[in-house]
């Protein structure tokens, strides 16, 4: 039970009046503080009032059990103990309170906290008993009238502090705001300025355009026109020319076929550049286009240097893909194999990937190599890898750029690994698909450059056609331009976000029926209208399924009422 301090009795008023007192002493010579001698007094007020209201009287004990200081209160008379106001008055006063009616007892329980401990228990008796052994009910309430000063004392000090803060935090809320209003204001400036900038960016790609839909026409005119005459006049029924004019004329020639050649890639860089390589597949013998490429590029007069071979595995068969693009793809890879191998071997190898339902492309060769410092360089446009075979060889620098570009277009991928003195290796993968598309044009609304790559791969053979917009703005346009069957839409976008443009499309008599699947870092909401999917972890499938699923409740909504009213 602990070491016990003393003993009181509460059998009429005055006694009330002593126990509070006892109480109050005895807390300030434990060690607990002013608040705290306080509210064991009032709890002490509270419990032997209730005792005198129930017609018994009471035995009080004070006990210190280690760090606590411990009250229990027994009832006489076989009173009843239970919770009443004075009780929940006296519990709120106290660390713990504990009503047993078995024992007709009620204990209190308040807890020294150990920076107030006071000395020796034997300290804490002695103090006790030098104290006046009794007060008197004004002795009482003169102190009460003390408490209750400190306590109004200690009120308005905390109201001022409170009015003190309070000010601070409206200064300081004052000055949030300003710094907020501030900073939006700098923010729609600089939306404003992104916007001009985009205007502009978007009149030079146009600007560009025109440039070259220009040079398409003004230079390959005058250039082929000089290729014939050039053919015309060292051909069999030209007049005799000496060896120096001859050799001049050719010279002519093919100083315009490369000019020619030159122009040609740079409007196919540039037709890539501006996202408009829209891949037409087709069923396409995988075996036969290589085995093509080989009879084509095969190196005349130079069969005992370097030898040309394919090897494509038997389980690849057909692949749903746009020929041409793979074609030029894989015809650059062995240009540049062959040009770069003065002796060795160049090879092609195509094998099917399950894990990724991808064809593997492999151009593998024994020439020169590439530094590493330059392994990412080369697919930049016109750079060239220092070197002497370099100066012997002839090329522009835009070959494997257009070659990556139209491998992204494909869906696919052109990585290159190389070590300088032994080889290099291009390896494209192109998804493998085999059958027809299931949709038609797929729109990718999203400010992220990147997530519209990897959504163009994943639709690659899925849908037939793949547009993109970097806003809900461009998104609108392209829709009323080339109507998608279905759209993919970021919620997070500058200009008109992912929300505003589904209210946009909900409301427009022509866009209302185009079923949109949200694609976005923002979390699924309940209730939503439209399947929605995390960028995080995004598996093709899923993709697939939720265009599959959005694309079926399209057309149930259409057929069940007849309005197309958007889902």
């Amino acid at each position: 039970m602990g070491e016990v301090l003393t003993r009181a009795e509460i059998s009429r008023d005055q006694d009330v009046f002593a126990v509070r007192q006892l109480g109050r002493q005895i807390a300030e010579l434990v060690g607990l503080e002013s608040q705290d001698q306080i509210r064991v007094a009032t709890a002490l007020s509270e419990i032997g009032r209730e005792v005198l209201a129930r017609g018994s009287g009471s035995a009080v004990v004070f006990h210190l059990r280690g760090d606590r200081l411990v009250i229990t209160v027994d009832y006489l008379d076989r009173a009843d103990v239970r919770e009443s106001e004075g009780v929940k008055l006296a519990g709120r006063m106290v660390d713990e309170i504990v009503l047993s009616a078995e024992d007709r007892r009620v204990t209190l329980v308040k807890r020294v906290p150990e920076h107030c401990r006071r000395g020796p228990l034997d300290g804490v008796r002695e103090e006790l008993a030098r104290l006046s052994p009794s007060s008197t009910a004004l002795d009482v309430l003169r102190e009460q009238n003390k408490e209750l000063a400190g306590t109004l004392e200690e009120v308005l000090r905390l109201n001022a502090e409170l009015a003190e803060t309070n000010q601070g935090v409206l200064a300081l809320y004052n000055e949030l705001s300003a710094e907020l209003e501030e900073t939006n204001r700098g923010v729609v400036a600089l939306y404003a300025e992104l916007d001009e900038k985009s205007s502009q960016l978007r009149q030079a790609a146009e600007a560009r355009q025109r440039f070259w839909a220009s040079v398409s026409h003004e230079l390959r005119l005058p250039l082929t026109s000089i290729i014939g005459l050039v053919r015309l006049l060292l051909g069999s029924g030209a007049e005799p020319l000496t060896g120096e004019q001859e050799h001049q004329i050719t010279l002519i020639g093919t100083s315009a076929e490369t000019l020619l050649a030159l122009v040609g890639e740079l409007l196919d860089l540039a037709k890539a550049e501006s996202g408009r390589l829209d891949p037409h597949p087709s069923m396409v013998d995988v075996i036969a286009l290589a085995e093509g490429l080989r009879m084509t590029l095969q190196p005349a007069g130079r069969a005992d240097e370097v030898t040309l071979s394919v090897d494509v595995s038997g389980e690849i068969g057909e692949m749903f893909v746009d020929e041409s693009m793979l074609t030029t793809i894989l015809r650059n890879l062995l240009s540049n194999a062959l040009k770069f191998t003065e002796c060795g071997e160049v090879r092609l190898t195509a094998v099917a990937d399950p894990a990724t339902a991808e064809v593997v492309f492999t151009v593998a060769d024994t020439g020169v190599g590439i530094p590493p410092e330059h392994l990412e360089r080369v697919f930049e446009e016109f750079f060239q890898v220092p070197g002497a075979l370099q100066l012997k060889a002839k090329g522009t620098g835009l070959g494997l750029p257009y070659a990556r570009r139209l491998a992204e277009a494909l869906g696919g991928t052109l990585e290159l690994a190389s070590r300088p003195g032994e080889g290099t290796t291009a390896m494209l993968r192109v998804p493998h698909r085999v059958a027809s598309p299931e949709v038609g044009r797929v729109l990718v609304a999203d400010d992220d450059a990147g997530f519209r790559a990897v959504a163009r791969r994943m639709l690659c053979g899925f849908a037939a056609a793949v547009d993109e917009a970097a806003d809900g703005i461009e998104a609108l346009d392209l829709m009323r331009e080339r109507p998608p069957e279905v759209v993919l839409v970021d919620l997070l976008m500058p200009r008109l976000d992912g929300t505003a443009l589904l209210h946009r499309m909900a409301e427009d008599d022509v866009l209302h029926g185009i079923p949109a699947v949200v694609v976005s870092v923002v979390a699924e909401q309940p209730g939503a209208s439209h399947p929605m999917l995390s960028k995080h972890g995004l598996r093709r499938d899923q993709l697939l399924e939720a265009i599959r699923e959005a694309v079926r409740d399209k057309a149930g909504s259409v057929g069940g009422d007849g309005s197309g009213a958007h889902a």
